[in-house]
């Protein structure tokens, strides 16, 4: 029979285990990730206002969410880092001492090879004027300048035992820096994700606030438009070229689109990184009333999932272990 009465789509939604059965996206633990703000210095955890649930963790509450991101199967952590002081060239983030880097050190010695510890790889946590690069004297990003200083954070987050590395400051020839830096050192196996097709994007307001960043204007010269997907398959092709092992796309829910194009075109693991400002968004609405969280964090997160994304960052990471297995 070519239609109905004959052909009855319902009857493959009839009960949840029949759902289960014929479900086409698979949404699991081993595919998330989990990223993580540790604060130099803090004494206890501090709430970030506009992601709430969110903390700037202390070194201690930091060991024990790795841990338990170990233990609940996640695919990883990435780990950010909220220094006390910053300069011009954000010297901080090369500092074996500095919160990042000893943060990851932390991390690999609580959970070793059970779980991927990576680490954003970008300076726009330690520097004084927030960029994620050097200034050059008319105080515009020097993205060469910069790939040195990206080169020797690389060196130093493989040296502190980092599996992955995730640059993110879209500079122009950074994943090639270090991807060179780590191989002339040794660290042939550590692992390079590129934040490839990182969008200048109204959704990283929340962030900002997470990592006290001291950004005045915006990244609109080197983060890629929000009008351009092509683009963005150059970028995804610039980086495989380079040495990237893995692709991200950021943010995730405006740019779902770029995800299958992504997915669909390249043969590596695509990564997207469900922001700040995504899961502000369904906090609040669910904190009104105006929506069911819980059916709303899954939904988006298979979304992300059903667009071609293998893995995804998301703040939900660890919740979304437990909404899984009530499902």
């Amino acid at each position: 029979m070519s239609g109905y009465p004959g052909v009855r789509p319902r009857r493959l939604r009839s009960s949840a285990a029949m759902r289960r059965l014929v479900a086409e996206t698979t949404l699991e633990p081993r595919q998330l990730i989990l990223p993580m703000f540790i604060r130099e210095g803090a004494r206890e955890p501090i709430a970030i206002s506009s992601m709430p649930g969110v903390y700037q963790h202390t070194r201690d509450t930091a060991r024990k969410a790795v841990a338990e991101a170990a233990s609940l199967g996640l695919g990883g952590v990435m780990l950010f880092g909220v220094p006390s002081s910053k300069d011009e060239v954000g010297s901080g983030a090369l500092d074996p001492d500095g919160i990042l880097n000893v943060a990851i050190r932390d991390a690999v010695s609580e959970a070793g090879d059970d779980l991927l510890v990576m680490s954003d790889l970008c300076l726009d946590e330690f520097t004084s004027h927030g960029h994620c690069g050097v200034l050059d004297s008319a105080g515009r990003v020097d993205n060469d300048a910069t790939l040195a200083v990206y080169a020797e954070m690389g060196l130093a987050h493989a040296t502190a035992g980092a599996h992955v590395v995730g640059p993110s400051g879209m500079m122009d020839g950074q994943v090639g820096a270090i991807r060179t830096a780590l191989d002339g050192a040794g660290f042939q196996d550590t692992v390079i994700l590129a934040y490839a097709a990182k969008y200048a994007s109204a959704f990283f307001g929340p962030f900002r606030e997470a990592v006290d960043s001291s950004l005045k204007g915006d990244r609109k010269t080197y983060q890629q438009d929000p009008s351009n997907a092509r683009e963005a398959i150059r970028e995804v092709d610039l980086d495989l070229e380079e040495g990237a092992d893995m692709v991200m796309v950021k943010p995730a829910l405006p740019y779902l689109d770029i995800i299958r194009q992504v997915r669909d075109h390249v043969n590596v693991p695509v990564a997207a990184y469900n922001v700040s400002g995504e899961y502000a968004m369904v906090e609040a609405a669910a904190a009104n009333g105006w929506i069911d969280r819980e059916r709303a964090i899954l939904e988006t997160l298979t979304s992300i999932r059903r667009a071609g994304a293998d893995t995804i960052l998301t703040y939900w990471a660890a919740e979304a272990v437990s909404l899984l297995q009530r499902r």
